[in-house]
């Protein structure tokens, strides 16, 4: 429910232009804040701009100094950057082949045939170009932006940033090695930076989401939907606007007492 307490805020939120970062986007907005709106896709970007009327700022998060020109520019032109929040990430393609060979294996398992189960290759197989692709856009994109954001929020001695990291860096998934790699990375780099900008009230939190119902999963087909949602003890994926809500939270007043936190909003998903 909105209630103006982000008035006059300025926030930037990265990956905004679809999914959860539209999301977050429309939901801070609803608070009186004005919205920077960044994604690759200039057009995304500035659509939900346009739609929750605040800016659009199109530039890849993996480019330093694009992150660090674009949060200038920012407190430039609005005299202040109140919160940050690293959405932007890439999820790993879904392979069908793969995802077949897993399911056997599991029946296997609870067969207790272990010797008859095939190796996946996810490791083996996996390029440096993919390693560091995900490392680069989630972990990376991260630390830019929180290096950024903390050179203007220092000064002014307060600021918000809320990290977008993922149940799987809480447990980590065999399937997605390098993408649990760099959402339990930073997991340890909001711990980090949270205890030594503490004392000059900036919060930095973490956010984990289980599995939400959001375009990245537009590659996976309804058969491993219905698996994934088979394991979440809720019996459904999460919506975009739910996880909006805690980010809503942590981006606020309301969560002042909160900082160095991990948040996981999972459905019950381990």
């Amino acid at each position: 429910m909105a209630n103006g307490a982000l008035q006059d805020h300025v926030v930037v939120i990265t990956g905004g232009g679809s999914g959860l970062g539209a999301a977050f986007a429309r939901r801070l907005a609803a608070d009186g804040a004005m919205i920077i709106v960044n994604d690759l896709d200039p057009d995304a970007a500035a659509l939900v701009a346009d739609e929750v009327g605040g800016h659009a700022a199109p530039f890849d998060v993996t480019d330093s100094a694009a992150f660090d020109t674009a949060i200038d520019h920012v407190v430039h032109h609005h005299g202040r950057l109140d919160a940050l929040v690293n959405n932007a990430g890439i999820a790993p393609p879904f392979d069908p082949d793969r995802f077949e060979r897993t399911v056997a294996n599991e029946m296997l398992r609870m067969e207790g045939r272990l010797d008859e189960m095939q190796p996946l290759g996810v490791l083996t197989s996996m390029t440096d170009g993919e390693w560091r692709r995900m490392l680069a856009v989630h972990l990376d994109g991260t630390f830019f932006g929180t290096r950024a954001a903390l050179r203007h929020m220092q000064p002014a001695r307060r600021g918000v940033i809320v990290n977008i990291a993922s149940v799987l860096g809480l447990h980590p998934s065999s399937g997605a090695p390098h993408y649990s790699t760099a959402k339990a990375a930073i997991i340890a780099l909001t711990k980090a930076a949270a205890e030594e900008v503490a004392p000059f009230g900036i919060r930095i939190n973490a956010v984990c989401p289980g599995w939400v119902d959001t375009p990245l999963l537009s590659s996976y087909d309804d058969l491993a939907k219905g698996l994934i949602t088979s394991r979440i003890p809720m019996g459904r994926m999460a919506t975009a606007e739910e996880l909006a809500e805690l980010v809503r939270f942590l981006a606020g007043p309301e969560s002042s007492y909160s900082t160095g936190d991990v948040y996981p909003a999972s459905g019950g998903y381990a």
